[in-house]
């Protein structure tokens, strides 16, 4: 069996992020894809751990050189896995990828093995309480990302599987099933 990448689509505030992170700390072998970014660094991101931070410039360079498995624009930057990251960690174990759909819809053309994953809120007013439960998030922001998630859930429809994160543990779990049943190797 080969390893296979696992798209993980989600509206901002979701949990993506802690569910991926409980499933890192159930399967060890699952590796996560660290994404290129044209957006500066916030306080305490690592160049090369939380993203790799690149110019505006040098990212039109790599989407000319083909660098990218895929890539977007969210409020005003751009987003991208660089595909030699990704090939190269398929060889040690599955690649956790947290993109966008049109991130999503691009790996399945190029990669049509891919588990595309998406996770769901348990209701509109759970999501918009976890993003003011931030406390960091303008009212303008979460705005714009309740009505990004409304256009987000539509996209649900053409992934392989939609779980609801309604608790963390259990949504972990669920994906890692999922991925476990979907023929993956599992060292």
């Amino acid at each position: 069996m080969k390893n296979k990448l696992i798209v993980i689509s989600g509206a901002s505030g979701v949990g993506k992020g802690t569910v991926l992170g409980i499933m890192m700390q159930k399967r060890k072998d699952l590796t996560f894809s660290v994404s290129a970014t044209t957006r500066p660094p916030r306080p305490g991101e690592i160049d090369g751990v939380h993203y790799y931070f690149v110019t505006k410039e040098r990212f039109q360079e790599m989407i000319d050189q083909g660098a990218f498995l895929e890539y977007d624009a969210h409020a005003a930057n751009f987003y991208g896995t660089p595909r030699a990251q990704a090939r190269e960690k398929l060889e040690k174990g599955p690649v956790l990828l947290d993109i966008e759909p049109n991130g999503a819809k691009q790996v399945r053309a190029s990669d049509p093995e891919a588990v595309l994953i998406f996770i769901m809120p348990p209701s509109m007013e759970e999501l918009e309480r976890r993003l003011r439960g931030r406390g960091d998030t303008p009212e303008d922001q979460i705005q714009m990302r309740m009505t990004r998630a409304v256009w987000e859930m539509e996209q649900r429809f053409w992934y392989d599987h939609v779980v609801v994160n309604d608790d963390a543990e259990r949504c972990a779990q669920e994906i890692l099933d999922i991925i476990a049943d979907s023929g993956e190797n599992t060292n």
